[in-house]
């Protein structure tokens, strides 16, 4: 198990030769050892970049400082690391990937332009009423989270939908604090030899002490100080790398910490006992799911340690096409551990299921090759996210078998030595959990109007043009009545989103009665929903697509 580990990585350093031994004796370990090694899969986002000379430093300070400070300012200037880097005659796909780098993969699933606009608009009245929504529509917010999360507001979602957000706001500052901390030094190095590994060949980490290693040093260093007693496991940088791909370094640092103690608590452990649990979870829920994978995987005594354990520790990152993986991880914030453990099942489901496919499994080491170089179809998005969506393993079934395992357990090894807090299945029980009272998530706008500008739900009534008082006294001459007559500028209000809205001080009349309501029992919120319609954010998070 120690190969897992951070800290087991030590020989680690720079070089193709040291790399492409490492990446052997890994491989090769944890198919005749046992051990769970990080190995890299062959449907992972592009191969290993080979290191550089020079080492890291240690500091955000020096992770940014070259031999020469002017080369040094120049290059933090560049649109992306990967002009940096020399790739920037290189073409790059949607997903911030250099395209060539990656396996061949089926055709994306393209979604009509007008489809994608009305998720975004969908989305941004659940984001910007998003407690009321959980409360009261949370199942709606499951069926759109499967089918998938509109790019420009993923990281926004996911932010919301594993309680990162409310994390950040209850901490205040906290981020910054461990970010300005020296760190422990035995991380430090192991983190900074990892850095170049996760997803070499996107633009955001291609350069070598670059904006996107520079942050991903941040973020890890951070956990490591926040839980000193966890410590650092790589498992955690590929699941970091792909936050920062959706978010700053500190909403990035926030959601991992849910990750880490909500929805997968105990995997990045000193002994990784929850993610041997669930390795024997998940192989008794295979015997009602594929009974013919589970009687071959037993007949050839292969571990689920040595199949399962980089798709669970990395949430598939490593392991799926990228259209995929980000689809599973839209499903996964909203509906937790469960989502991971469908996906392996379909997987096994589909890569030993069968007779036919068991013919080129005679042994152990086949079937372990066999599951790592799935099929591209099985992992083609449409096909995965259906299986995944449709397969009956609920949360019941997993803690009922999650019990039965931990008995079975505690009867052959003792007590767990990692007392992991209880797991959270999605964002409904991470929301149920949160400590009450706490303030409703209101993002603020991102237009700003000058102090002086009157909005549209002030009462203070705006000054006509002449030419408007001149209409309204005629107005009111020819009707008698000069008190009830709304301003012909105050019939419709214009908010800073473009929206129409009734200000807060007309009269309003029911379309059915035809009879005036009272102005006390017009909604409290009807000026406050019309200034939510624009496209609201906090800080910068909504510039991350």
């Amino acid at each position: 198990m120690g190969a897992t580990r951070g800290r087991s990585v030590g020989g680690v350093g720079g070089g193709e030769e040291a790399e492409a031994a490492e990446v052997a004796e890994v491989a090769a370990g944890a198919e005749a050892a046992g051990a769970p090694g990080m190995a890299k899969s062959s449907g992972e986002n592009g191969p290993h970049a080979p290191a550089t000379a020079g080492s890291l430093s240690g500091t955000r300070e020096n992770l940014a400082q070259g031999p020469d400070a002017a080369t040094a300012d120049e290059l933090s200037s560049l649109g992306s690391d990967s002009e940096a880097n020399g790739f920037a005659e290189h073409r790059i796909d949607k997903f911030g990937f250099i395209v060539g780098s990656q396996g061949a993969e089926d055709a994306l699933e393209e979604v009509p332009l007008d489809v994608l606009r009305q998720r975004e608009s969908k989305w941004l009245d659940m984001l910007n009423n998003w407690d009321k929504w959980m409360a009261k529509k949370h199942k709606k917010i499951r069926l759109r989270c499967q089918k998938g999360i509109p790019p420009s507001l993923r990281g926004r979602a996911w932010q919301y939908l594993s309680g990162g957000k409310v994390k950040l706001q209850q901490n205040p500052g906290k981020f910054d604090e461990l970010d300005m901390s020296p760190g422990d030094p035995k991380w430090l190095d192991v983190i900074e030899r990892d850095l170049h590994r996760q997803f070499p060949f996107h633009e955001m980490f291609v350069s070598r002490g670059g904006h996107g290693q520079q942050d991903l040093f941040r973020v890890l260093k951070a956990y490591t100080l926040y839980r000193p007693e966890e410590g650092y496991c790589q498992a955690q940088a590929p699941i970091a790398a792909v936050l920062l791909m959706h978010m700053p370094a500190e909403q990035a640092f926030w959601c991992l910490v849910q990750i880490c103690e909500k929805y997968l608590p105990g995997y990045y452990s000193e002994k990784l006992e929850a993610i041997q649990l669930d390795g024997e979870i998940l192989f008794s829920l295979l015997q009602k799911v594929s009974p013919v994978a589970h009687k071959h995987l037993s007949r050839q005594k292969i571990d689920p340690l040595l199949y399962m354990t980089e798709w669970f520790m990395c949430a598939f990152a490593r392991t799926l096409p990228w259209s995929s993986v980000l689809r599973v991880w839209d499903m996964f914030f909203c509906e937790g551990v469960k989502i991971i453990f469908r996906v392996g099942l379909v997987l096994l489901k589909h890569a030993l299921g069968s007779p036919e496919k068991l013919k080129a499994c005679q042994g152990q080491y086949e079937t372990i090759e066999q599951l790592r170089s799935l099929s591209p179809k099985i992992m083609q998005e449409a096909f995965l996210v259906q299986e995944v969506v449709e397969l009956p393993v609920t949360e019941h079934q997993i803690e009922r078998e999650h019990l039965i395992q931990l008995r079975r357990w505690q009867e052959t090894r003792g007590e767990l030595q990692c007392h992991s807090p209880p797991r959270l299945h999605g964002a409904k029980a991470i929301l149920d959990a949160e400590p009450s009272p706490r303030g409703a998530l209101q993002p603020s706008p991102s237009i700003r109007l000058p102090p002086d500008v009157p909005l549209a739900s002030s009462k203070a009534k705006p000054k006509l043009s002449t030419q408007a008082q001149k209409e309204q006294k005629k107005h009111k001459i020819a009707s008698g009545n000069l008190d009830k007559v709304p301003a012909p500028s105050q019939a419709t209000a214009v908010t800073t989103g473009g929206d129409a809205c009734a200000p807060q001080d007309m009269t309003l009349k029911d379309p059915a009665s035809q009879d005036p309501v009272p102005q006390d029992s017009a909604p409290q919120d009807l000026a406050h929903h019309c200034s939510q319609e624009s496209l609201t954010s906090q800080e910068s998070e909504d510039t991350y697509l």
